[in-house]
């Protein structure tokens, strides 16, 4: 069903019953809150060619996959006058096909290669407004919000890569009077396609199950792709896969093959070797019956192959599932353990992910602004580029500038014969991390200011200037507002830095250091082959709680490490495995640990008038006996030094008499 539109230059536009017109509101509300003028000359930025080029190779991916099915596309919408525009996750459009007449009117608007459609540059449109509410938009005529733009009619569907981050946009624009319902639809179908490619590229090295409840829609955009590691753990699902199974991908992320599909990644995969049809039955979870295709996808021979079909080896999804572990540690979800302050900081940088706004991370040293600052590159739409951190405090004065900025071959003396990339070059396309900000010194900051404005490199020694695209992130555990007092740092460098400045919260103050522990610990058993399951005794986990921890998560690390390699077959660690230091700690910061009582063997024997010395070896033997030799243990559980324990020893041993021996 159709309803009609606020008129357009005399012809009434049309768009589907219940679509969200509210939507078109609030984008209203946005563009007038962002100080656009709807009668004002649009400014289109269009970007040179060397910028273009670059936001292509930056986004190669995407584009290797959706050329194909925007040239499809274009054959189904030909002669509409109509134009297929692709977008980066910032609303720069990359590509763009159409009908030539079209192409001639589109350009006066800037609806080329290389404009930018973000709704803070151009107001409500279907791109920047579908990448704005996440989801697909269609907007027309009068409902643009520049008066520019008001004879165009566009339809755009936001583009999602596998792990559910937004990473483009698809859109076709034509004449407002020729729009026509099922260009929405054809536009829908061709992002699922081009989801669909980037999926099965990412998880080339998984076990995949594609299913639908009729056989004839496998192979078919309508069938639904799940991916799993070789022991069933659940990596992601397309769209159709999470219409079907009736979930979210964030609630998909709980649950395993066996609790989606009834069986084990052994059973599934003994089932599709002994099938002699090319699609076995599987049940889901919800009671429904599919029709389902096994793969095995090995990316060296660059296809995929029937279970039924090849000898499975594990090594290759066991190299994946190494892969995805690790890059699971560097996800903000995976920081995200609980802690209310922690939780607060993630929210925020998600807002800004992609958005060209400079992130500085507060705290103290410690605290994990690295571990932060590398999940938020791996949560953002440069994943794909490179990740490069600087300490700025521990390179030298002298060499601060050439490690930065890089340098030609002759620049100085001791230089490389050939030069060197300096590290700002090394991030292009992807994410500089600069941690220990405030130690930069003091004249390198005008050149880092200046490189952050222009986005232009010159390396040492050399007349060129290059472009560079970098995101910037920013960390100290130093007062920059008092160093700026102190005329230390410059305040024109720390308000360019800040554009969000969040603080982690040192390990004393959050509230889910258990649950930290416990992932910390499963880490530590992951890393050891045939390592058992790592627990911590509750009177330990007592101890934990009252720690001030001034070393955060390295002294925690360090700490955890060293009772991993010392706990028993049971795998608990419990205080006989916790280093001294940790009980110095306790007890300088007034958690006094509390010393054990002396055993009563000793009232015993010094009741019989046994020699103080014989009393002190007899408890020490015991205690030794007690805790397997573990001298650190035995001398915590008596309240005295590791010295006096060996003195006492040694004194023994030298008292022995040869029937004693």
């Amino acid at each position: 069903m159709l309803e009609a539109i606020q008129p357009v230059d005399g012809h009434a536009a049309v768009r589907p019953a219940g679509w969200p017109a509210l939507s078109i509101q609030k984008a209203h509300e946005r563009s007038e809150a962002f100080g656009l003028c709807a009668s004002a000359r649009p400014d289109y930025d269009v970007l040179s060619n060397t910028g273009l080029a670059l936001k292509r190779e930056q986004n190669r991916v995407l584009c290797a996959h959706a050329m194909p099915v925007m040239e499809t596309l274009h054959e189904q919408i030909i002669n509409t006058q109509s134009m297929i525009v692709l977008t980066n996750a910032e609303g720069l459009i990359l590509h763009s096909i159409g009908d030539d007449d079209f192409l001639e009117r589109a350009e006066k608007v800037a609806l080329r290669a290389g404009a930018n459609w973000a709704e803070d540059r151009q107001g409500t449109n279907a791109i920047g407004t579908a990448l704005a509410e996440g989801c697909a938009m269609v907007v027309h005529g009068k409902e643009h919000y520049l008066a520019a733009n008001r004879f165009l009619t566009c339809s755009s569907v936001p583009i999602f890569d596998p792990y559910g981050n937004v990473v483009g946009v698809l859109d076709v624009t034509g004449d407002h009077r020729s729009y026509h319902p099922h260009t929405m639809a054809l536009a829908k179908m061709s992002v699922q396609m081009i989801e669909n490619h980037l999926f099965t590229t990412t998880f080339q090295e998984t076990l995949q199950v594609s299913f639908h409840g009729r056989a004839e829609f496998l192979g078919t955009l309508m069938e639904g792709i799940v991916a799993f590691t070789n022991d069933g753990r659940f990596l992601s699902a397309n769209r159709s896969a999470q219409f079907q199974l009736g979930m979210p991908l964030a609630a998909l992320r709980a649950h395993t093959l066996s609790s989606l599909f009834q069986l084990t990644s052994t059973q599934l995969i003994d089932r599709a070797r002994g099938s002699h049809e090319p699609h076995i039955t599987l049940n889901l979870s919800n009671g429904a019956v599919v029709r389902a295709r096994v793969q095995f996808r090995r990316a060296p021979l660059g296809g995929a192959q029937r279970l039924a079909d090849t000898h499975v080896s594990a090594e290759p999804v066991a190299r994946a599932v190494v892969a995805q572990s690790a890059a699971g540690l560097s996800r903000l979800a995976y920081l995200d353990t609980g802690d209310a302050q922690v939780a607060s900081v993630i929210a925020k940088v998600r807002k800004v992910s992609g958005k060209d706004i400079p992130i500085l991370i507060t705290g103290e040293t410690g605290t994990g602004k690295e571990l932060l600052a590398n999940a938020i590159h791996n949560d953002s739409p440069r994943r794909d580029g490179p990740f490069v951190a600087v300490n700025c405090a521990s390179i030298p004065e002298s060499l601060i500038e050439s490690e930065l900025f890089g340098y030609e071959e002759g620049a100085f003396t001791g230089a490389r014969r050939k030069g060197a990339v300096g590290k700002v070059l090394q991030a292009n396309g992807g994410t500089l991390f600069l941690d220990e900000i405030g130690d930069m010194p003091y004249p390198l900051q005008v050149r880092l200011l200046r490189v952050l404005q222009e986005r232009l490199v010159n390396p040492l020694g050399s007349t060129r200037t290059i472009a560079v695209d970098i995101a910037i992130i920013c960390a100290t555990h130093r007062d920059l507002r008092e160093l700026i007092a102190q005329h230390r740092f410059r305040d024109d460098l720390y308000y360019r830095l800040n554009g969000l400045v969040v603080r982690l919260p040192p390990l004393r103050e959050r509230t889910d250091l258990s649950i930290v522990i416990q992932k910390m610990l499963q880490r530590e058993s992951a890393t050891c082959a045939g390592a058992q399951p790592l627990s911590v005794a509750p009177d330990v986990m007592a101890l934990f709680a009252r720690c001030t921890w001034p070393g955060n998560f390295r002294q925690l690390g360090n700490l955890l490490r060293t009772a991993a390699a010392m706990v028993d077959d049971d795998g608990e660690i419990r205080r006989e495995h916790l280093p001294e230091d940790f009980f110095e700690d306790l007890s300088s910061n007034g958690a006094q640990e509390p010393a054990a009582p002396a055993p009563r063997a000793a009232d015993t024997l010094i009741a019989q008038g046994e020699r103080l010395q014989d009393v002190a070896a007899s408890v020490i033997a015991a205690a030794l006996a007690r805790h397997g030799g573990n001298v650190s243990a035995v001398a915590r559980s008596l309240g005295v030094s590791r010295n006096t324990i060996y003195r006492k020893m040694s004194t023994v041993t030298q008292n022995q008499t040869p029937d004693d021996a």
